[in-house]
């Protein structure tokens, strides 16, 4: 009792000693707001880091900022020191004016006439005015410090808003050096080198609130906690997204990957539709199904005795042992499969073309119009610029500015071993899905043999279901996953660093780069298998007597099913896809949490005066300058699933629906209550994903044109219907005899016969012939084992298949693209009447300006000179301020 009433006085006292809440964004007057924290801990032996922290501090109240530290004795671990980075109002316009960022001056007076028929209906789904909206709507132009009496600026305090503020402040935090003599060592500067070498342990921007409740404070506009509100719970799945206020609080980076994934996934719900009405169209036709139904009776399937499929291990087997897989290919290979792979061709294209126009109308509402000419001079990656040695004339400003001292050795260099790294790690990958090959042509046989007395059938529900087939198929899928998952994590780290090694010039051109090297490492690593099954699978065969082997080796090439290769495609594609979305949502959600909740655990008993705003987030995980990066990585490999292979599952798009109405909750979920805020970032588009879309949305035409021709079974039914049927009906009877070759037992080979005992009791010298999956002649005639004319009948009708389908759905792309501007009619016209207005008022803002100058009769001192757009200071600005 007496040392439990001991630690409640010093708890007392504690809190005595604070004057206010420290759950506060403002420095200890309750009036400076704090724009950036950096946090470090003091080693021991860190003589060299207190020098760093030290210099690099001083330079940055040079350049203006003010700086206050929190002791170590007022953080909960009592370790951890704390530095609030507050940016008064001459850092903020002199930076405002070289970023050119944009502000406004005028209250736009264009009227808004986007209002939409029937909007009542989609009142359920909106959010408040104040929450969609929470900005009015401005003209707005580059700030510039001379003229700041031309924009509206009611209150300096709050005319850049916290996201333009901390982005300033990461700005220069990115290019104050931290060694005194900054001539002598060019490459000691930025906050990134300081926390690679744990000077400091992290840097970042607060939140404005706790998530769960608004601030206190009235000056605080508690944002975070709207978008919690609003947009963060799962509840909210139906509603629209807040994209205004995202882009308010995050910056317009993030604020547009947003905006694409709620548009793809509102687009993904007419796929979704359509391919659920293709599987239902399966459903409904199940008892149609006239092969099934001949592979699965007696009189057919269970007197057609087929020829092993691997040799020694594999005994001769009944059609009528494929019975339940047959019908389960009959869901998704039908004729529903051709007009879906149709539809889809014309929905990616739909999908890409409304997209750049709600990209359009993001870039005028967001005031990213003119950004990316922006982009390319004014967001230099302070790592080019340490390692520039050179000044070159820039022929477009006409002014001289750094540059990297490259020699074509060194170029072609560098080249050559990223791309050699990168070639090497694809060539991992192939190498990878040949031993997953392997291991289904070598497990095959054993399950094969151990299956071959049905011990299966004992099992309830699922026993009658599994064949050898279908359990090398899944365990293969399953093994391949795991694969993926491993190399996934390898090769991270390898792309980053070959990426860094190139020394991009700015953060688009790095981002680009990664872009490039990642997706083609992805791409290779989740659809390798799938192409495999889809195209290559069953094809090279051979025939009983002359089988065709891999590479030289013992392992026979695997067959399909007298069903086909589609039903083991669609396994393979479920497992991967769906085991991939849910790995990434419960790595995406449950580890940063848990991370938190371990961190947070000592804190949480804190009153709540004491746990403060910079500690609070301190204890969070960082979002990282890839943080989107892998987010758009995860949905393009998803949108290749749904494009590439659809024809092979109707039902993908749907469970991408599913999953990507749970992604964007997540998602903001994770931004909002488990991440520190990220610094404010801007983005006019999705950047280099767009060209990968196109380029899939291309692929996706002739990959599923090749599977309803090569791995579907469609066309040789169409061709046995059309021409072959022996009684001249429009049916399929018949149609599993004739797609099977006759083979005389008595011609394999020694090393192609089962072992004694291996083939099962019915079989015996009685039967003579067995049947292979192929168009061949039989022994004895005089094209002996060669194909029939019916095989090059099929191939012509699959290759005119293939032509006819891909020249329509390029027709119709092509034709879409045409008729669908990228940018809407309104929106030019806005952006035009807007570059007028804009014009007109900076020229009467400046006439004005000087008719004051001259009614003061001091003509010699005015030197302003009448321009349509503010000038901007050469981007010395940060070494010149030191």
């Amino acid at each position: 009792m007496v040392k439990r009433a001991c630690d409640v006085m010093q708890l007392h006292a504690y809190i005595d000693k604070q004057q206010h809440s420290k759950d506060s964004v403002f420095f200890r007057d309750g009036v400076r707001r704090i724009d950036f924290v950096l946090s470090y801990v003091d080693d021991k032996d860190g003589e060299r880091k207190q020098e760093r922290r030290k210099v690099y501090e001083a330079n940055l109240m040079n350049v203006g900022l003010e700086l206050e530290t929190e002791d170590k004795s007022e953080s909960e671990d009592g370790k951890t020191y704390f530095v609030k980075i507050h940016a008064p109002w001459e850092v903020l316009a002199t930076y405002a004016d070289v970023l050119k960022i944009k502000v406004p001056f005028k209250v736009n007076d264009i009227p808004d006439n986007s209002e939409m028929p029937m909007n009542w209906m989609s009142t359920p789904f909106r959010l408040p005015e104040h929450i969609m909206h929470p900005e009015a709507d401005y003209f707005t132009a580059p700030f510039n410090k001379s003229k700041s009496d031309f924009f509206l600026i009611d209150d300096k305090d709050t005319f850049f808003p916290p996201s333009t503020r901390n982005r300033i402040v990461y700005y220069i935090l990115s290019r104050c050096s931290y060694f005194r003599d900054e001539c002598g060592d060019k490459d000691k500067k930025g906050i990134k080198r300081l926390l690679n070498n744990s000077t400091y342990t992290a840097a970042f921007p607060l939140h404005d609130c706790r998530y769960w409740k608004k601030s206190r404070d009235a000056n605080c506009e508690s944002e975070r906690y709207n978008l919690h509100k609003h947009w963060a719970r799962f509840f909210c799945f139906f509603k629209e997204q807040p994209l205004n206020l995202i882009r308010k609080y995050y910056g317009e980076k993030i604020g547009i990957y947003f905006a694409w994934l709620g548009f793809y996934t509102e687009m993904l719900l007419f796929a979704a539709i359509v391919g659920t009405i293709c599987f239902i169209y399966g459903v409904l036709t199940y008892d149609e199904n006239q092969w099934s139904k001949e592979i699965c009776s007696e009189e057919v399937g269970g007197n057609i005795v087929m020829c092993p499929l691997c040799d020694r291990k594999c005994g001769y087997w009944k059609l009528n042992s494929t019975c339940n897989s047959s019908w389960q290919s009959h869901l998704f290979d039908n004729v529903g499969t051709v007009f879906f792979a149709i539809f889809m061709g014309i929905w990616v294209t739909l999908f890409l073309e409304f997209w750049k126009r709600r990209q359009a109308r993001l870039e005028y509402e967001w005031d990213l119009v003119d950004f990316e000419e922006e982009q390319q001079q004014l967001q230099l990656r302070p790592e080019y610029e340490t390692k520039c040695t050179n000044r070159k004339l820039n022929r477009i400003t006409q002014e001289t500015e750094w540059v990297l001292n490259r020699t074509i050795t060194d170029i072609m260099g560098k080249l050559l071993l990223c791309w050699a790294t990168v070639t090497l790690w694809i060539s991992l990958i192939i190498a990878c899905i040949i031993g997953v090959i392997a291991y289904r042509l070598a497990v095959y046989a054993a399950f094969a043999s151990i299956m071959k007395d049905n011990p299966t059938t004992n099992l309830q529900v699922v026993g009658p279901y599994i064949t050898p087939q279908l359990a090398t198929s899944v365990t293969a899928s399953c093994i391949n996953f795991v694969i993926i998952m491993i190399l996934n994590l390898m090769y991270e780290r390898v792309a980053v660093w070959i990426t860094d090694m190139e020394i991009p010039k700015t953060h688009l051109e790095y981002e680009n780069k990664l872009t490039v090297k990642m997706f083609l490492f992805q791409f290779v690593n989740y659809y390798s298998s799938c192409f495999y099954v889809a195209f290559f699978k069953g094809k090279f065969v051979g025939y009983p007597g002359n089988y065709v082997y891999m590479f030289g080796s013992k392992l026979r090439n695997e067959e399909c099913d007298p069903g086909g290769c589609l039903i083991e495609l669609t396994t393979q594609l479920v497992i991967v896809m769906t085991g991939k979305q849910v790995w990434g949502n419960i790595q995406e959600a449950l580890v940063p949490w848990l991370m938190n909740w371990w961190g947070s655990r000592k804190a949480r008993n804190h009153p709540e005066s004491l746990y403060s705003r910079w500690e609070q987030d301190h204890d969070l995980q960082g979002f990282g300058q890839l943080g989107l990066f892998y987010e758009y990585l995860e949905m393009v490999i998803q949108f290749g699933f749904i494009t590439l292979f659809v024809a092979s599952f109707p039902l993908a798009p749907l469970m991408a629906l599913i999953n990507n109405i749970i992604e964007v909750r997540v998602d903001a979920w994770k931004l909002t209550t488990q991440f520190r805020r990220p610094v404010a970032a801007k983005a006019h588009s999705i950047g280099a994903w767009e060209e990968i879309l196109n380029g899939m949305a291309v692929l996706s035409v002739v990959t599923n044109a090749f599977i309803v021709a090569f791995t579907s079974d469609m066309i040789p039914r169409l061709v046995y219907m059309y021409a072959y049927q022996p009684y001249g009906e429009m049916n399929m009877k018949g149609y599993i005899n004739n797609s099977l070759s006759v083979f005389n037992i008595t011609a394999i080979p020694f090393d192609n016969k089962p072992d004694d005992g291996e083939s099962p009791s019915w079989f015996n010298s009685s039967i003579t012939s067995c049947r292979y999956r192929d168009y061949r002649y039989p022994s004895g005639h005089d094209r002996e084992y060669s194909h029939t004319m019916q095989f090059w009948h099929i191939l012509a009708a699959k290759l005119a298949f293939i032509i006819i389908m891909e020249h329509v759905a390029f027709l119709v792309k092509f034709f879409v693209a045409w008729m669908i501007p990228d940018v809407p009619s309104d929106v030019r016209a806005r952006v035009k009447r807007e570059r007028y207005l804009v014009q007109e008022y900076l020229h009467n803002y400046e006439v004005e300006k000087l008719k004051i100058q001259l009614s003061q009769n001091l003509p010699g001192d005015c030197n302003c000179t009448p321009m349509i757009y503010p000038s901007i200071p050469k981007h010395e600005v940060l070494s010149g301020c030191l």
